[in-house]
């Protein structure tokens, strides 16, 4: 509403809060957030009021940002707007409640309570008032209020008339479904909510009345707009998973940006104040400019205030605003994650002793004794930040570029929201040459493969983000999920607190890259217990690795689930199920896809195709 906009509303801190990793991940921009009274969505970043930054360089730049941000105070935009009383059954939108309780409520609570937001209730019945409880939402990533006012007289195959007053009922059995939720108007318009939810309902609707009055409204409540969009939109429940499916991406801190000096430097008040003479300038050459003519100046005051050499300052701050950039890249690619690779398995040399957020040690891998293992490294210190930078409706996408991204910033706004976790991890990096004899040796691993990567082709995510699946990864994959459910049962870890990140790629693709990194993901003290990197020594992992391989070789549900030959989201699995290694989503990158036991414990017609069959 738009003189709500205008002026800011405090909810009450205990029953109206969310952690902040909720208001990344779940709860993030644009998401619907179900309150003890009421449902709100969150609203952009620009109507925040509180939040703390949150600096990655490496990050921020692929991003096209300069800093991150942990809310601290997420400001809501109030939606759905339609409510109706359980006991008058009046069914309006809040202008309209706000309207009647200006009208009839003492002066006193409206100057306290000017738009009802701390008491919801018919001002006629002193009733709380229910919110609506299905909305519409299209493939452009619009959601909307559920057109009640069309749809009603469309039905009745009556006109809208000039001052709808509708009513709303629910049946007197639990059994009527959507027959028994009927919807009807002072003029005399009645129907009920069957078939609104039918694929095509709107489409239907239209062509019924020989109309277009049903097409998406293109509404963004997070930022109190609407656009133009010609789709017809799909009616949904107020809770649906499909209204919200969250584009978060993840970053390590790597060296040089892992480095102590960096972190003083950003933690300081001269910093801060270079930033907000930095952000002063709209366009870009002008920041350069202000950059070249006051860095000598910013480099003197910060070394004095955090106590470091001239040089060392100057040296860390012309990266961060002097070094050119090739532009925005995808965080997801190769080009991203080789950069992580070169760090995790120590070819990105860097003095440990500097580092505050990064601290890796290696362990000669003679010691382990791990068929096709390269080389083990214990990461003991590991920062990482998750960005939330968008979001999808009605169906989940990859990237920015797929279809239906809705990103959930001003292109002038210089940050995303975002929260790290500092925790530890685990990167274990295999024998290449290995991995491609025994591709090549068994034809029917690269036809198990096939038929997952034939499956995800005609899946919704393939067909807009096709993409190669090999296996190579597949087998990484595998095996990173059996580790993890081997390492929470072994170190004490909920399963919850552990994460992976996969490193797959060819040559071609500008690095060889084979390799897999298990940290803790969670963000409260599981994440600093110090149990992971103890599991990877070598008195620990070996041990560790065996029993996942065994465990792989018999699951509950065979013969059924290591003869599927599509199984789980999209049918992206074939030997998988979570009575033998899927995880909580949260654990995985591939959202439990990708994954089959049979190239790890080979299968019942060819069991000596297995990649690690020797640990049988």
């Amino acid at each position: 509403m738009a003189e709500q906009i205008k002026q800011k509303i405090d909810l009450n801190r205990v029953t109206h809060s969310v952690r902040a990793a909720q208001a990344v991940l779940q709860y993030g921009v644009g998401a619907m957030v179900d309150f003890p009274d009421q449902t709100l969505v969150t609203a952009a970043p620009e109507y925040w009021s509180g939040y703390s930054k949150i600096y990655d360089d490496r990050f921020a730049k692929a991003l096209g940002v300069d800093w991150f941000a942990l809310p601290t105070n997420i400001a809501y935009s109030r939606f759905p707007e339609w409510y109706f009383c359980p006991k008058c059954r009046t069914f309006q939108p809040l202008k309209d409640w706000i309207a009647q309780y200006k009208a009839k409520a003492h002066p006193r609570l409206i100057e306290n309570d000017p738009h009802m937001t701390q008491h919801m209730q018919c001002p006629k019945c002193k009733q709380d008032l229910v919110v609506a409880r299905i909305v519409t939402v299209c493939e452009n990533g619009h959601l909307n209020d559920f057109p009640w006012v069309k749809w009603v007289h469309a039905k009745a195959k009556k006109p809208i008339c000039a001052h709808p007053e509708l009513k709303f009922k629910t049946g007197a059995s639990a059994t009527e479904g959507l027959e028994g939720l009927s919807v009807s108007c002072a003029c005399g318009a009645s129907t009920t909510l069957k078939g609104a939810f039918d694929k095509d309902a709107f489409e239907k609707a239209d062509a019924d009345g020989d109309m277009s009055i049903f097409r998406c409204e293109g509404g963004h409540p997070f930022r109190h707009s609407k656009e133009e969009c010609g789709c017809y939109p799909r009616t949904v429940q107020r809770g649906a998973s499909s209204v919200y499916f969250p584009v978060v991406y993840s970053s390590l801190v790597i060296p040089p940006y892992a480095d102590k000096l960096n972190a003083k430097i950003e933690s300081s008040k001269a910093f801060e104040d270079c930033i907000t003479i930095i952000n002063d300038e709209d366009d870009e050459e002008d920041k350069l400019a202000v950059i070249k003519k006051k860095l000598s100046k910013w480099v003197e005051r910060i070394a004095l205030e955090i106590g470091a050499s001239i040089s060392d300052v100057e040296k860390i701050l012309t990266r961060k605003w002097l070094e050119p950039t090739s532009g925005e890249i995808d965080v997801t690619g190769v080009e991203y994650r080789i950069e992580e690779y070169l760090a995790l398995s120590g070819e990105l040399e860097s003095p440990t002793q500097s580092l505050g957020d990064f601290l890796r040690e290696s362990i000669d891998i003679r010691e382990y004794g791990i068929p096709h293992v390269k080389s083990v490294s214990l990461i003991e210190k590991v920062r990482v930040v998750n960005a939330l930078i968008g979001f999808s409706r009605l169906n989940p996408i990859m990237n920015r570029e797929d279809r239906g991204f809705v990103s959930i910033k001003e292109p002038k706004t210089r940050w995303y929201p975002a929260y790290e976790v500092r925790g530890e991890g685990i990167f274990i990096e295999f024998n290449q040459e290995e991995i491609d004899s025994w591709i090549a040796s068994y034809p029917s691993i690269n036809e198990r493969v096939q038929r997952i990567a034939d499956n995800y082709r005609k899946s919704f995510i393939g067909q807009n983000h096709p993409r190669t699946i090999t296996p190579k990864f597949v087998m990484l994959h595998t095996l990173s999920h059996l580790l993890i459910s081997q390492l929470s049962f072994e170190c004490g870890y909920s399963i919850a607190s552990l994460s992976e990140r996969l490193y797959c790629s060819e040559a071609d693709d500008g690095k060889n890259m084979a390799g897999i990194f298990i940290y803790t993901a969670s963000g409260d003290s599981e994440g600093t217990l110090g149990g992971l990197v103890r599991q990877g020594r070598p008195d620990t992992l070996p041990q560790i690795f065996k029993k996942a391989i065994k465990n792989a070789k018999v699951c509950s549900n065979d013969p059924v689930c290591i003869m599927s030959r599509g199984q789980g989201r999209d049918s992206l699995n074939l030997a998988a199920c979570y009575a033998c290694g899927l995880l909580p989503e949260t654990c995985c990158e591939e959202r439990n896809g990708f994954w089959d036991r049979g190239v790890i414990v080979g299968t019942y017609d060819e069991p000596q195709s297995g990649f690690w069959k020797e640990l049988l």
